[in-house]
């Protein structure tokens, strides 16, 4: 089993990819697939048939999953922003 430096409900910031610079909580790790499902980022469109919640069908929006090397824990990453900001004396 790997240990992964993110678990389920912490604040994450995505550090590279197309989405880099979005915040959102963590949804989902995927520990096989070494994958993360963050709220609000990576929105991607499901087409849904016709079933009884959806009787016309449906497309519905949800979070894709990134790759767990492209997010980093928001804390750390506040607190990497305020030592390289230079320090006004």
């Amino acid at each position: 089993m790997d240990k992964f430096h993110v678990k389920k409900g912490d604040e994450v910031v995505v550090i590279a990819g197309t989405e880099k610079g979005k915040r959102g909580k963590l949804i989902a790790v995927l520990r096989k697939q070494q994958r993360v499902i963050v709220e609000g980022v990576q929105m991607i469109k499901r087409h849904q048939r016709k079933n009884q919640q959806h009787p016309q069908g449906a497309i519905i929006e949800r979070e894709g999953t990134v790759h767990i090397s492209n997010v980093m824990r928001a804390e750390k990453f506040d607190a990497r922003a305020a030592k390289r900001a230079p320090q006004a004396a």
